[in-house]
């Protein structure tokens, strides 16, 4: 007999899409952190091209993290707030090298690996399960974050 959630799915794959999520949400707080780290810190002849992409970058990552959290409650489970746990779930690091521009944007190239990696393992697990809001939501993030790639690359010529 299966068991489903209150949003009618399984209760046992939806935590394990819960435990990722929060795997996530760690990793897009601390990649937050270091694009505001970034954008306050930028030094050289594109701080006013740079000042301006790290802040569109911190504000979208802004309102992905609220997005996660709000998926992780919807799948009735409780989203992580503290940042000892961000620290301990997340793969990207914090950023030590926040006023060199070309550093910065191989980070956020590096950082975004790491996020499209987990967001396709997501939407993977989302779309075995039939979870259409988890899988729109990786959909949405992994499109718009490929083309960041493409454009963030093209400044580094690589």
């Amino acid at each position: 007999m299966e068991t489903l959630n209150r949003i009618g799915l399984d209760t046992e794959k939806s935590e394990e899409l819960a435990t990722l999520l929060n795997e996530l949400l760690a990793n897009y707080s601390v990649f937050y952190q270091n694009t505001r780290g970034y954008h306050w810190n930028i030094k050289g002849d594109k701080f006013f091209e740079l000042h301006l992409k790290f802040e569109e970058l911190y504000s979208s990552s802004l309102l992905k993290i609220d997005e996660i959290a709000e998926r992780i409650l919807t799948l009735g489970h409780t989203p992580n707030h503290k940042y000892s746990d961000y620290a301990q779930l997340s793969t990207i690091q914090e950023s030590n090298e926040v006023s060199d521009g070309r550093k910065a944007i191989a980070e956020i190239l590096d950082a975004f690996k790491v996020l499209l990696q987990k967001e396709r393992h997501l939407l993977s697990l989302s779309a075995e399960i039939d979870d259409e809001g988890t899988n729109a939501l990786m959909s949405d993030y992994i499109r718009e974050q490929e083309k960041l790639v493409w454009m963030y690359s093209a400044f580094l010529n690589r």
